[in-house]
């Protein structure tokens, strides 16, 4: 399905959003009109203007989705390690997360600058990689002003110009790009095992928000990470990874 390249010089990777403030009413006059500009245009096809109230809740639904009126508090990342003897590999995972955004883009920077320096050598790869988490990441670091790794350096680049940037949901497409294709429908497809998460996406915001419990957030993106692995060996025709050998650090 892929050209042959080194699967230990992959750094996968998902990360986790929420909205700016935990509810619409906390945000100002100028964010609010921003955001009912924002939301009346999500509601294609409306003739009037959405009520506040829908507009307060497609904040509350959608407001992390977007980088302009979310944040990012949780950054997961996993390699992959391959005992030399045995041919066996493992996979060991991290995360950056809390409530500091810039605290956590500087580490994940700091990463791509020590580890994965030059894009014609390591890949980053992920699921929808192109369309939500490396542009969120890139606007995030732009906002805190923090200069963007060379693997991010992405404005102005041609579509050959981005081949290490590996989207799991992408290569699915086989050049349709009609649907969206979830990584949890790809996992059931390709019978990858997958722990029963006490949580989903739809509810990264009200664990942040309501139980503050951001290590819990970090555990259900860091299984994210681990499935897009397994996903990957899926497509280069390779066993899966056994819990064993999977580390958490």
């Amino acid at each position: 399905m892929l050209p042959t390249f080194e699967l230990t010089k992959v750094l996968f990777l998902d990360i986790e959003t929420v909205s700016n403030f935990k509810e619409y009413g906390e945000l100002d006059e100028d964010w609010k009109s921003l955001w009912a500009t924002k939301a009346n245009a999500l509601a294609r096809g409306r003739q009037e203007p959405l009520e506040e109230k829908a507009v307060a809740d497609k904040y509350t639904d959608r407001g992390a989705i977007y980088s302009e009126f979310g944040r990012i508090v949780c950054i997961s990342v996993g390699i992959l390690l391959r005992d030399w003897e045995t041919k066996e590999m493992r996979v060991r995972l991290t995360s950056f997360y809390g409530e500091d955004e810039k605290k956590i883009l500087e580490d994940f920077a700091n990463l791509l600058a020590q580890y994965y320096p030059d894009p014609a050598q390591f890949y980053l790869c992920g699921h929808n990689i192109k369309e939500f988490d490396i542009p969120y990441i890139c606007r995030r670091m732009v906002i805190h002003a923090l200069e963007l790794p060379g693997m991010l350096q992405l404005a102005g680049k041609k579509p050959w110009e981005t081949k290490y940037i590996l989207d799991t949901m992408d290569l699915w497409r086989f050049g349709d790009f009609k649907n969206y294709t979830s990584l949890k429908l790809l996992t059931k497809l390709f019978k990858i095992p997958s722990p029963k998460d006490d949580i989903d996406g739809s509810d990264v915001g009200r664990v942040f928000w309501e139980e503050k419990d951001v290590e819990r957030i970090a555990r259900y993106c860091e299984k994210d990470v681990l499935a897009i692995v397994q996903l990957m060996l899926r497509f280069q025709r390779m066993p899966l990874i056994e819990n064993l050998n999977v580390v958490h650090v």
